[in-house]
């Protein structure tokens, strides 16, 4: 059932235009969460290098905490293009 096998790529384009691969995230564990780390979690979910399960198991975060990084982060993103825009 190979429709049904996810693949998964090996990196995604980092909130700042970079590559980001697993190696690149914070580490499991990880407790100080500044907006930048938050970016890139949220941009590793959002190219399919983690699922959201994946993240949530790996740092310890509830799906309503990871959620609520998806909002801010996307916020951001649109106020930035707001601002390219003027």
């Amino acid at each position: 059932m190979i429709e049904n096998q996810k693949i998964k790529p090996v990196q995604v384009v980092g909130p700042l235009g970079e590559p980001l691969t697993i190696d690149d995230l914070p580490k499991p564990g990880t407790t100080r969460w500044v907006v930048r780390r938050k970016a890139e979690v949220v941009a590793a979910v959002n190219g399919g290098l983690l699922s959201v399960d994946e993240v949530c198991d790996r740092y310890d975060l509830s799906l309503e905490e990871f959620a609520s990084w998806q909002r801010r982060i996307q916020h951001y993103r649109d106020l930035y293009e707001r601002q390219q825009k003027y």
